[in-house]
Parts: structure tokens; C-alpha cells; sequence
């Protein structure tokens, strides 16, 4: 089965999940549960993404993220590339101005700190009741809003707040020379085609970080390693590899 098949499928499978599994993945949640000093499901989540990325960079968000998968199915609305440039830094200032919020509602917080997974769910189910169906869908609607104004994975670039976790666990992984999973390229071969930079969900110029870039590497932090550029190569330069260089 070929690698593009299986990521769309984990894609589609963790998007079909994502009513049961979208309080793991909650802004709002740990922020209420850091006032009562519980570590909820979406606090060991967002620490478990940054270890992963120490090692793996943004793979999750290539092929298990729920939220990239409707994204991805988003695409069909509005397939046009993002404008690149100041607005992949909201995420970052989103990010930051959350995390302190988070950081100091865990000051505030009262009473013993007690570790609940399943914090204000349904014996680990995220939605179960009708009412609360009304507000997922306002989330997928919201969700879906970026996608049509600016084009695929629009979220993933703009207004992420789980992307920056791995993006700081990878480049935490990369200042102390820890093996990583990375995109590696023949530079040599490449014939300067464009294919992969045509295919990538993420709207990298692949090519052009390839051919001029310091680096034998897909070195960005809106690289996903979803593989799409590896898959669409016609000369087969890029491969995955796991490295510490």
C-alpha cells in the first residue's frame, strides 16, 4: 500500500474520531482545568506533541491530526495556495498569549493537583450529548471559514495552537543534535521540475529550499513530513531518513 494511501486514511480516521477525541485537543480545557489544578487530557496531549516533536518534528500533523485531515477534505472548496510570509507568525502570537493564560490560571488555581485524563468527559468521550454536537459543528464550521478565504491547510499556517509544540520540540531536538526524522535530499539530482512543490499541502516551495537551501534537507517549520514531494519526485531525491545532522 502505497504511503499516501495509509496517511489518508489515518487522516480521514482521526477526522471520524474526532467527536469522541476533540476535548483531548482542547484551548479551553486545560485553561479550566488549570484553575482547579487537575492535568487534564489535553495538557498530557500538548506535552506528549512536544516530545514527538523532538524527535519527529511535525509528522503528526501530516498524518494522524484531526483537525489536518478536514482540512485536507477542505482543500476541494478552495485549493489555492496560503499567502506565506507575517501571517504564519499568528499561530505564534496565538500560542504564546494562550500558553501564558494557561501558565498563570495554573498560579491561580486552588486545591491539590490531581492528574484526570478524562476531565469533563463521558467516561473519555468528547461529545455525547446532542447539545453538545451543536458546538462541534461550530468548531468544524469555524475550521472550515480559513479554508475558503485562504486555501488548503490554511488553519495549519495561521491560527494552529498545537503545531508550535512540535515545531518547539523539533528545533529543541535539533539544538542538541538529537536523531530526528527529516525530508533529505539529493540536491545533485534534481532536475528543477517543481513537482513536489506543486503537490505540497503546506504550500512549501520545495523545490526551491531544495536546490538553493544550505542544507541537503527540508529544513521549515510548515514542513509536516507528510511525503507528498517524496511521492511526486519523478527522480526519487527525496527520501524520509532519521539523522542527527
Amino acid at each position: 500500500m502505497k504511503i499516501q494511501t495509509i496517511r489518508r486514511f489515518l487522516l480521514t480516521f482521526s477526522m471520524l474520531l474526532f467527536p469522541i477525541t476533540i476535548y483531548y485537543f482542547s484551548p479551553y480545557l486545560i485553561i479550566v482545568a488549570a484553575l482547579q489544578h487537575v492535568i487534564n487530557g489535553s495538557f498530557i496531549v500538548f506535552t506528549l506533541m512536544f516530545i514527538f516533536g523532538i524527535f519527529f518534528g511535525r509528522l503528526w500533523c501530516g498524518f494522524l491530526c484531526p483537525t489536518g485531515g478536514m482540512s485536507e477534505c477542505f482543500e476541494r472548496f478552495s485549493p489555492k495556495n496560503p499567502k506565506q510570509g507575517w501571517r504564519n507568525c499568528l499561530k505564534y502570537g496565538i500560542w504564546g498569549i494562550w500558553l501564558s493564560g494557561v501558565i498563570v490560571c495554573h498560579f491561580l488555581g486552588k486545591g491539590d493537583y490531581t492528574i484526570q485524563p478524562f476531565f469533563m468527559t463521558d467516561h473519555g468521550i468528547s461529545i455525547s450529548d446532542i447539545y453538545s454536537y451543536v458546538i462541534y459543528y461550530g468548531i468544524v464550521i469555524l475550521f472550515l471559514i480559513p479554508a475558503i478565504i485562504h486555501g488548503k491547510r490554511a488553519n495549519c499556517h495561521y491560527i494552529c495552537w498545537m503545531a508550535p509544540f512540535m515545531i518547539m520540540g523539533y528545533k529543541f531536538g535539533r539544538l542538541i543534535h538529537l536523531p530526528q526524522l527529516k525530508i533529505k535530499a539529493q540536491r545533485d539530482s534534481c532536475i528543477s521540475c517543481g513537482a513536489c512543490s506543486k503537490v505540497c499541502p503546506m504550500s512549501v516551495d520545495v523545490k526551491n529550499i531544495v536546490s538553493t537551501g544550505k542544507y541537503n534537507e527540508l529544513r521549515t517549520a510548515e514542513c509536516i513530513l507528510c511525503g507528498e514531494c517524496i511521492s511526486a519526485c519523478p527522480k526519487n531525491i527525496l527520501k524520509y531518513k532519521i539523522t542527527n545532522k
